[in-house]
């Protein structure tokens, strides 16, 4: 991405405030902290506090911002957005256009991508798998083997 590009979507960018990731290319705030380790992709961003670290990947048009977490061989990737308090680790996947926010967790080896949200204090772990236009909010938890998709919502109190 160039740096025209990234003044699009942030343009209160300077070469002062943001730094491409030597490993990988992308571009990253001062102001967020990416291990040597991790992989931002020529395309990907990682803003605010945000801490990505590990073997995590952040790749294709993909962001990481405010006070998110990316750890482990997590993988954040396509459009999809990991932002607010949310933290995804282990082996867990976000992808496609999927949105991950609040102070939601995806990890182990779940899956959240399509349209699908994760959102509030929401989990979601083991194999699960969250896609198509699926929420999952609230206090919900959704795990071992268990999919929701389509237009479903599962919300928790």
């Amino acid at each position: 991405m160039k740096f025209e590009d990234l003044k699009t979507a942030f343009p209160d960018a300077t070469l002062e405030t943001w730094h491409t990731h030597p490993n990988g290319g992308g571009w990253v705030q001062n102001t967020a902290t990416v291990a040597e380790t991790a992989f931002v992709g020529p395309d990907a961003l990682v803003s605010g506090y945000a801490e990505v670290y590990g073997y995590a990947r952040i790749l294709d048009h993909a962001q990481v911002g405010e006070y998110a977490r990316v750890f482990g061989a997590a993988r954040v990737f396509g459009t999809a957005q990991v932002i607010g308090n949310a933290v995804v680790y282990g082996n867990a996947r976000v992808f496609g256009s999927a949105l991950v926010s609040g102070y939601a967790d995806v990890f182990e080896n779940a899956e959240v991508y399509g349209d699908a949200g994760v959102y509030g204090l929401a989990e979601v772990s083991g194999n699960a798998e969250v896609f198509g236009n699926a929420s999952v909010f609230g206090n919900a938890k959704v795990f071992g083997d268990a999919e929701v998709f389509g237009t479903r919502s599962v919300w928790g109190r």
